[in-house]
């Protein structure tokens, strides 16, 4: 089975800055893919570049059998794309926001309108001012006009952020009502929880593609060593000496505790004996099981090839 986006070493340089660094994946038909990764990361400018909107610098990419580079509007017609900022339009209600669309990708089905609005929920909103609506609902119309036309693939661009947690778990309910209707999505997100959702996870740093798989594959096998959840008082103080102690990873607050990323083969006597050492009083250090969290703060704590 072809995959519906296949890149090769895609790279986007803006002068001296690399944005996307050689970046190589595939995603195949009916998956939920995940791009995590912070703020300029290079998540949006691989996403603009499937979508024929930049050029890469060099490397290659297909999306739905078509070339990025050749074939730019075949893509844009067949594909569905939510941004960071939706392109909706205030001053028009819902349903004349869907119209707008529909009319764009050439649908004149107005029973495809009433679909989408049941679909996403907004059926008694139709009538509404869009810029009376919550973030929330504006992201679900938003999903109803980039998917109006039936695509097989839709990007959305953190299209979550600034959402609170009940609209985001109702919205990736949405995205999943949707794949199992035969369509594929790949989505970048900066939210551990939304990662997690994704079938497969792709860490991105600098630029660059530091890991992919699925949230459990990279939990048990690209964090660089053992998890330990260390509770100890004062809690600064440990935090501080175990950032000074010897091979560690990383440590970081978790709540009202430590948590600390080792080699492999460290064991507790190691970090027992750093706090003893700085006079810290240790209450206990037990293993603890991997995060997607732990995995992403290790990965891009390394640094960066971009300046």
């Amino acid at each position: 089975m072809n995959p519906v986006v296949r890149t090769d070493t895609l790279t986007k340089r803006f002068g001296d800055f690399t944005a996307v660094d050689g970046v190589s994946f595939a995603v195949p038909p009916g998956e939920v893919m995940g791009f995590l990764g912070p703020n300029g990361s290079g998540k949006t400018t691989t996403i603009r570049m499937l979508l024929g909107l930049l050029q890469p610098t060099s490397g290659s990419a297909e999306v739905l059998g078509f070339d990025i580079r050749k074939n730019p509007e075949q893509i844009r017609e067949r594909v569905g794309y939510v941004s960071q900022k939706f392109a909706l339009y205030a001053d028009l209600t819902v349903e004349e926001n869907l119209q707008f669309y529909a009319g764009v990708y050439g649908v004149a089905d107005r029973g495809r309108i009433r679909e989408m609005l049941d679909l996403v929920g907004l059926e008694p909103f139709s009538r509404e001012l869009v810029g009376g609506l919550s973030t929330g609902w504006r992201q679900r119309l938003a999903l109803a006009t980039a998917i109006v036309h039936d695509p097989k693939l839709f990007f959305l661009d953190e299209p979550t952020s600034g959402v609170d947690p009940t609209a985001r778990r109702a919205f990736w309910d949405l995205i999943y009502r949707l794949v199992e209707h035969g369509t594929t999505a790949l989505v970048t997100t900066h939210y551990m929880d939304e990662a997690e959702y994704c079938g497969r996870v792709g860490i991105m740093s600098g630029g660059r593609l530091l890991a992919l798989d699925s949230p459990g594959a990279l939990k048990r096998d690209a964090l660089p060593g053992r998890a330990w959840d260390v509770l100890a008082e004062p809690l600064l103080p440990a935090l501080a000496a175990l950032g000074a102690c010897p091979g560690i990873v990383r440590v970081g607050l978790a709540g009202d505790h430590l948590r600390a990323i080792t080699p492999p083969g460290m064991e507790a006597g190691v970090l027992l004996g750093c706090l003893e050492r700085e006079g810290v009083a240790v209450d206990r250090v037990e293993p603890a099981e991997p995060t997607l969290e732990d995995v992403f703060l290790s990965l891009t704590a390394q640094p960066s090839p971009n300046p």
